[in-house]
């Protein structure tokens, strides 16, 4: 699973997406302050007004305070949806925040650490997370603040109403203090279990529909039911103990906080025959204990929504940790183009390598493809090469600088990895090409279609490159894949099974066509159509996590070995 931060950073991480808007959390602040204080007039004015009544009073003099209340309560509303507009604004600008600061995380994270999390655990943060954040920064959070204030304000009230009718107030403390505390240790580590466990429902979900056929051939279907039926029960059994957390506490607040009003009435009629209180302040102080009912209530409820958000919240602040480089980037910028590869070691599981001492010197402008039999190595090395992952042993460098100390962004102006997945994202052509250089013209985006043989069917296009989600075979979106890569100009690519879900031909001309393109680069073909090893310079056989042999495609076949052999095999003689 990926990180999740720690109480202190996830405080730390949220005041400071609200301080980053002074104005408006200023003037959230000063609406919500207004409508509570206009809030508090009413029963003043109530009590005041049983007072003069049991005094003797006027029908004007009553029907002043009736106005004034009126007025008030008028006054409220206003500033209450005055109030709320502005919370939503302001939840809108910090939730806009947090989700592009959430998506440059993602997006800066080492593909080697996503790897090794699974799809499952980051697909829930960016959905489920994120919606759960949402929910908080734009309700949860502003309510219970809101209300907070709000009970604070009552409070003062009844003490300048009486101090003595804050008594009845200390009769709930028994009942919400312990409940509340019992409570909120279990629900925030309850909440994190409840999050790892779906994470890991839609990680097994994600895997057996991703790979449905494997599963089918291997006659694995079972297990992953069984597999699911176990992630279900463990996901089942987190949400019901979250769940049985609830049904303790809630039943315990509710006693809890209708408590006080109930103790007011009965003792309000004692402190008035002891003249400790006129029945005019027990009227107002029965009022705000009645009204601090509701501001009370939606902070205990929220508070559960809270937890499930900062649960959410942290899971989604984690990915900053995940985001770091595994080592320290490089002060030292690359000498020259040259990768080399020296006694490479690699393991997924620690202790069972699956390259074993590999070495390989790329010269600058060199074509060399990788063969062998699957499950070889072949596509680790390639990642290693690529800067995907960093070796567990040995070294992989550009220019004399190993390829993990590279920033992100550089490390894809030198090499870059194009794998047999392509994404076509929701938009028009044009930003999807525009993605590889956000500055590039419509002219140099046509010439980039151009060098892979993708301008016809573009142009044919209603909108051209202004075309919004356009439906694209398979080759032609391996093409806008490709045309994105010559956007990018790194100047060596690791081509790991590019072109393997395109018809032969088509790929054939593809990569014939992206070899000119890219005259004088450096190029590393993993496949295993065997005319590509035929087109290039020297052909690397992997085997058992070994290159075993390196020569070109003459000399491979005139030795006899390995490669000859695949070559006989595919093409059906040595010539």
């Amino acid at each position: 699973m990926l990180p999740v931060a720690a109480g202190a950073e996830v405080r730390a991480y949220l005041r400071r997406l609200f301080a980053a808007h002074p104005r408006m959390l200023a003037w959230v602040f000063a609406l919500h302050l207004l409508a509570a204080v206009a809030g508090l007039a009413a029963p003043w004015l109530l009590g005041d007004l049983v007072e003069r009544v049991s005094r003797g009073t006027t029908a004007a003099a009553v029907d002043r305070v009736a106005i004034a209340i009126a007025g008030f309560v008028v006054a409220q509303a206003v500033l209450v949806r005055a109030a709320r507009l502005a919370s939503a604004r302001l939840g809108e600008a910090v939730l806009a925040r947090l989700r592009e600061e959430f998506v440059d995380r993602v997006l800066a994270m080492p593909l080697s650490t996503v790897e090794r999390a699974g799809t499952g655990d980051l697909i829930t943060r960016a959905s489920r997370d994120v919606g759960r954040t949402s929910d908080t920064v734009q309700l949860a959070v502003p309510t219970i603040v809101i209300s907070l204030l709000q009970m604070v304000l009552t409070v003062g009230a009844i003490a300048l109403v009486n101090p003595i009718l804050l008594l009845p107030c200390l009769v709930a403390v028994p009942v919400l203090y312990p409940s509340s505390r019992w409570y909120f240790r279990r629900a925030a580590p309850g909440y994190l279990r409840e999050g790892a466990a779906f994470a890991g429902l839609t990680d097994g979900l994600t895997e057996t529909v991703e790979g449905a056929r494997t599963v089918e051939t291997l006659g694995l279907r079972r297990r992953r039911v069984e597999r699911t039926r176990d992630q279900l029960r463990d996901t089942y059994a987190a949400a019901r103990y979250t769940l049985s957390l609830r049904t303790v506490w809630f039943p315990l607040t509710e006693f809890g906080y209708a408590l006080p009003g109930a103790v007011a009435l009965v003792a309000g009629g004692w402190f008035v025959a002891e003249g400790w209180a006129t029945v005019g302040e027990v009227t107002a102080g029965v009022l705000y204990l009645v009204a601090i009912i509701d501001p009370l209530d939606r902070v205990l409820s929220w508070f559960d929504e809270l937890q499930l958000g900062l649960a959410s919240f942290a899971r989604i602040v984690g990915v900053r940790a995940a985001a770091a480089p595994d080592v320290p980037p490089s002060e030292v910028p690359p000498r020259d183009e040259r990768l080399e590869a020296r006694d490479v070691r690699y393991a997924y599981v620690e202790g069972r390598d699956v390259l074993h001492g590999v070495s390989l010197d790329v010269r600058p402008g060199e074509r060399i493809a990788m063969v062998g039999p699957s499950g070889a190595g072949k596509s680790t090395l390639g990642r290693l090469l690529a800067g995907i992952h960093a070796p567990r042993a040995g070294t992989v460098e550009v220019g004399g600088v190993p390829l993990a100390a590279l920033p992100l962004d550089e490390l894809r102006g030198h090499v870059a990895l194009v794998t047999q997945e392509h994404h076509v994202f929701l938009g028009t052509l044009r930003d999807n090409l525009t993605l590889a250089r956000p500055g590039a013209t419509d002219d140099e985006l046509l010439a980039a279609l151009a060098t892979v043989d993708a301008l016809d069917w573009v142009e044919a296009l209603p909108g051209g490159l202004g075309t919004t989600g356009p439906a694209l075979s398979p080759a032609q979106a391996q093409q806008l894949a490709l045309a994105r890569l010559v956007l990018a100009d790194p100047h060596t690519l690791v081509l790991d099974e590019a072109t393997s879900l395109i018809d032969p031909r088509a790929a054939r001309h593809l990569e014939r066509s992206l070899a000119g393109a890219l005259e004088g680069r450096t190029v590393i073909a993993i496949a295993h159509r065997l005319f590509s090893a035929h087109d290039a310079d020297r052909v690397a056989v992997v085997e058992d996590g070994r290159i075993t042999e390196l020569g070109s495609h003459d000399e491979l076949v005139a030795a006899g070995g390995a490669y000859a052999a695949l070559w006989r095999s595919w093409h059906g003689s040595v010539e």
